[in-house]
């Protein structure tokens, strides 16, 4: 649509409106440059192909960003949509697909188009309550608080403090212990060893895969992301320095999560070996297919010459194939190895050197991570018994007598 003419009866039989497409505005709507022009129709048409002419000569000139208004009819929506337009874009993709998800199920449509200025504290609470009453869980409130208050806490200072942020002082409802989520727990070593075995028997890349992430206790997309050229075969170690994470249209490769987590990780020669049998299979497909597998292909790749990692949900959903083929409960997760690794190093690693293999930023991981293990309580208990004791049929000693140390409570993997 160049440009357009039309007749002005209402100004004579010789006046006419030329309409010229000039451009589209910020929401797609065509913009027109409109001139009266008086004269018979021939010479208006002419005058109307010279406007065109000037049009279709003169740049188009750069949009400006339309401007946001920051303030009383400011929504939660408005709030969001600013903040994905100035801050998303600094997130992994995979905490931008989390946060749109958020937004498109749990707010948009509901407390969305409320205008940040009408709600406060209650009204927000209110909210919150009924997503438990319509049956949301205790994480999913928890992730919608968080984006809800980090965008109005953005939106009050773009406002420049004419907005508050009514979700700042706001409390979530409480959940009895029984509605919650079971928390991930370390494997034992028996239900480990029948992963490993069972992962092996469906599929050697996936066999390969789960024994690396027992192994070393490697993040999902830590794992996917591992490409031969990242193991030193010699010194039988492994670096992690990338990560695979979920994205629209598929799966990329990022930075780590943290600095901590860039590191050199040891394996044992079990575990090289099931990388250097995976290797000659790998090598072996890409001959097939009349390629070189790559020294950056990626181990875990379905390709053939390893340029594509592998999507790091379609190896959950192997995982748990596999944990049926193995009989195990479905409190077993592939993260569940990752606890498993820090289960079993506590008694054998000081704390900051489990952190340094894990990629934690803090020691405090350790301590999350780390589950009780049961041989070590009943050693405790042995321990705390002797002190006591109580080591079946012998008196207490009571009180030390003169001479004599005081025993210490030494209990193994407390890690102080």
């Amino acid at each position: 649509m160049a440009g357009s003419i039309r007749q002005r009866k209402d100004r004579g039989t010789d006046t006419w409106e030329l309409r010229v497409f000039i451009g589209r505005d910020n929401h797609g709507r065509p913009k027109q440059r409109s001139v009266v022009f008086r004269g018979g129709k021939r010479a208006a048409e002419r005058e109307l192909a010279r406007l065109i002419a000037i049009q279709d000569s003169t740049p188009a000139p750069i949009p400006e960003e339309e401007k946001r208004a920051w303030g009383p009819s400011t929504t939660i929506n408005d709030a969001i949509e600013g903040w994905k337009d100035n801050g998303w874009a600094d997130l992994s993709p995979k905490t931008v697909r989390g946060y749109e998800e958020i937004w498109e199920r749990y707010v948009r449509e509901t407390i969305g188009p409320v205008r940040i200025a009408a709600l406060n504290a209650f009204e927000v609470e209110r909210y919150f309550r009924k997503m438990k009453a319509d049956g949301a869980g205790r994480d999913t409130v928890r992730r919608v608080r968080s984006v809800i208050g980090r965008a109005c806490r953005l939106a009050a200072k773009w406002s420049g403090g004419v907005l508050s942020n009514p979700v700042a002082d706001t409390e979530l409802p409480s959940w009895p212990l029984a509605e919650r989520p079971d928390p991930v727990r370390a494997p034992e070593i028996v239900e480990v060893q029948a992963l490993v075995r069972a992962a092996k028997d469906f599929d050697e890349r996936f066999g390969a895969y789960v024994h690396l992430v027992a192994a070393t206790g490697m993040r999902r997309g830590e794992a996917c992301a591992l490409r031969w050229s990242n193991i030193d075969w010699e010194d039988a170690t492994v670096r992690v320095n990338e990560s695979i994470v979920a994205a629209k249209g598929g799966a990329v490769a990022k930075g780590p999560k943290t600095k901590a987590s860039i590191r050199t990780v040891a394996v044992d020669t079990g575990t090289i070996s099931v990388l250097e049998a995976l290797r000659t299979s790998q090598t072996q497909l890409a001959e097939l297919c009349d390629l070189a597998l790559s020294e950056d292909g990626f181990v875990f790749s379905t390709e053939p010459g390893g340029e594509t990692p592998p999507h790091p949900e379609s190896m959950t959903h192997t995982f748990i194939k596999v944990r049926k083929r193995a009989g195990l409960a479905a409190d077993v997760h592939l993260h569940s190895l990752r606890h498993f690794q820090a289960t079993i190093l506590d008694p054998v690693i000081p704390e900051r050197q489990k952190q340094a293999r894990m990629g934690w930023a803090t020691v405090r991981m350790a301590r999350h991570y780390t589950d009780g293990i049961a041989a070590e309580d009943r050693r405790a208990a042995e321990h705390v018994g002797r002190v006591l004791g109580n080591d079946g049929g012998g008196e207490s000693t009571g009180a030390p007598q003169d001479g004599q140390q005081e025993l210490a409570l030494d209990v193994p993997g407390t890690g102080s």
